[in-house]
């Protein structure tokens, strides 16, 4: 979109001032938009790491396979996953904090032993994949606000910082030769008279 101005001296006070801002805001903006771009590689990195290491645990535990097949899946609800909001850069999004599961009785009686430890090893299980996928909806989330904090870099330092400059030096040509026709129609005059 060009910018539109008038060619007199309030639209060259309104552009000038636009510019200030522009310019000031600049700083900012690149340091938003470096610190999101570091956050997110940290955050995948992160990610990256309690991938494996689920994935460590599910292999640890694959060997017990034929008992799985007897496991009860009634004795293990999630009730709720608990998250809190967390802040970087202004962008508001999800930390895992919890998981919260339903309160389940049953006996020990009529059930395999290892069904207690069956029921830990499946919480830590369901904690990690839980803090995995509020992980990859913070990566998502910071990563749109960086797309957006970029655009908004490019658009400053591409389209509207350039265009005000344009705009300013037009305005200042203008009034300036403006000037100069008033002075010499003013020589003009001066010197019809004085013949």
């Amino acid at each position: 979109m060009q910018l539109q101005f008038k060619y007199n001296k309030v639209s060259l006070q309104e552009i000038e001032k636009g510019l200030r801002i522009r310019q000031a805001a600049l700083p900012t903006i690149r340091a938003k938009e470096s610190a999101l771009r570091n956050e997110v590689k940290r955050l995948k990195q992160e990610m990256q790491n309690n991938q494996a290491r689920l994935e460590t645990e599910l292999a640890r535990y694959a060997v017990y396979h034929p008992l799985w097949a007897e496991w009860n899946q009634n004795l293990l609800k999630v009730k709720n996953i608990n998250t809190k909001t967390g802040k970087f850069a202004g962008v508001s999004f999800p930390v895992f904090e919890s998981v919260t599961y339903e309160p389940v009785s049953f006996t020990f009686f009529n059930q395999p032993l290892w069904f207690l430890h069956g029921q830990v090893i499946l919480q830590r299980l369901i904690e990690n994949k839980a803090a995995l996928h509020i992980t990859t909806q913070q990566i998502a989330i910071l990563e749109a606000e960086r797309k957006k904090t970029t655009q908004k870099l490019n658009l400053y330092e591409k389209v509207q910082i350039p265009q005000h400059e344009e705009a300013i030096r037009k305005i200042k040509r203008y009034l300036e030769d403006e000037e100069h026709l008033s002075k010499a129609a003013q020589k003009l005059i001066k010197t019809k008279k004085e013949m």
